[in-house]
């Protein structure tokens, strides 16, 4: 999965930077460094990478606003990775288009199965996807269709819209705001008790455990995100 893939890391903290060199080029990725918000904007667009890990910390301007610039051209993956913990900051960074948020101190394992997500999922770049095997379930969205363990689950057209809208960003944060708007239209972006009750009535469907989910998880106070792995 790493093979030819380039990642851009705008960290200022050397021993960081140092620790992810060590770690993601012994998974065969290639690694740029940039130690500020402009010398990270600049090496973006020489050399547009595969993947950008953003910290918001930066000396010389704020990571939201770099982030809001380089989403105003570049379509690639951008994971947050910051000691900022805050569900406010989380919630701004992933609206204004972050694919993931990765609070510090993390751990390398979660930070390597979320870029192989967030590449995964790039990868696919235009084509459709029509049928989808997670764990024991199977998903074909061409013909409506979910089986859990070989047995159809039939799902209300509400239930059905937010699976489909989970499972085209699985791997993603997805905020309340956006899964609201996605699914009930702007006018309720702000009924949080819509989505609590239809993600219950989903887990209860798909879940083995609804309690201890495997497959809609939970971003405490951000939003869910449909586990892809």
């Amino acid at each position: 999965m790493s093979g030819d893939h380039h990642i851009l890391v705008i960290e200022d903290e050397q021993p960081i930077r140092r620790f992810l060199q060590a770690a993601l080029t012994n998974e065969g990725y290639s690694l740029s460094e940039a130690v500020s918000g402009e010398d990270g904007l600049r090496k973006a667009t020489s050399q547009p990478p595969d993947l950008i890990i953003l910290d918001l910390g930066l000396p010389d301007m704020d990571g939201q606003d770099v982030l809001q610039r380089l989403r105003e051209w570049y379509q690639a993956p951008i994971i947050i990775l910051s000691a900022r913990d805050q569900e406010p900051q989380k919630i701004k960074a992933l609206d204004r288009g972050a694919d993931d948020y990765i609070t510090k101190p993390f751990g390398i394992g979660e930070l390597l199965a979320r870029i192989r997500t967030a590449l995964r999922h790039a990868n696919r770049g235009e084509t459709e996807v029509t049928k989808v095997a997670i764990g024991d379930l199977q998903i074909d969205l061409a013909a409506r269709i979910v089986h859990r363990q070989g047995q159809e689950v039939h799902f209300t057209p509400l239930e059905y819209k937010l699976l489909v809208t989970m499972l085209k960003h699985a791997g993603k944060v997805l905020t309340h705001r956006f899964l609201l708007r996605e699914v009930w239209g702007p006018q309720d972006s702000q009924e949080n008790h819509y989505l609590r009750v239809f993600v219950a009535s989903l887990r209860r469907k798909l879940e083995a455990d609804p309690a201890r989910p495997r497959y809609i998880l939970t971003e405490q106070g951000v939003g869910y995100r449909f586990a892809a792995d």
